[in-house]
């Protein structure tokens, strides 16, 4: 694995671990796609830190089992603004 590789799944897995953020936040954030976090963390960490990698699964199993709340909210709040 290239260095600026390594380098980037440890950002982005102690940024999600910091902040709880979502994949799609975090590909914000750094400027990458989606799939691309999704593979540096379920790919690449574990082989990189395993103990890292374990810690950000947990939260990215949160996010998920939380995303059908934020998505609802997003539509209410849209249609609220009407």
């Amino acid at each position: 694995m290239q260095e600026y590789i390594r380098k980037r799944v440890l950002d982005i897995g102690t940024y999600i671990l910091e902040s709880s953020a979502t994949v799609r936040q975090t590909a914000d954030v750094f400027g990458v796609s989606k799939s691309t976090v999704h593979k540096d963390v379920t790919e690449r960490l574990p082989l990189v830190n395993e103990k890292l990698s374990m810690e950000v699964k947990h939260i990215l199993e949160t996010n998920k089992a939380e995303r059908h709340i934020r998505g609802g909210e997003a539509t209410r709040r849209k249609y609220q603004e009407n």
